[in-house]
């Protein structure tokens, strides 16, 4: 499969992200934060059946991390 690396850069939380999702099989693509020299990386990937779904869903979760533990209702 050749190697076919999509960018996407999405702002949340004040703080711009640049996510990469690459093809790992045929309808499967797995999307994870760029990784940059020096800074080490412990997030998990997300896929998707394509690129934009698995950035979505890497997007989609980077969002609700951002907002914190929800409080509870009284």
């Amino acid at each position: 499969m050749p190697t076919l690396t999509q960018k996407f850069e999405q702002e949340i939380g004040g703080r711009l992200y640049v996510i990469e999702a690459s093809p790992v099989q045929a309808n499967r693509w797995r999307a994870q934060i760029a990784r940059r020299p020096g800074v080490p990386s412990a997030l998990m990937p997300f896929y998707g059946a394509t690129a934009d779904e698995a950035a979505r869903q890497l997007v989609r979760w980077l969002t609700m991390a951002h907002r914190g533990p929800a409080r509870a209702e009284r």
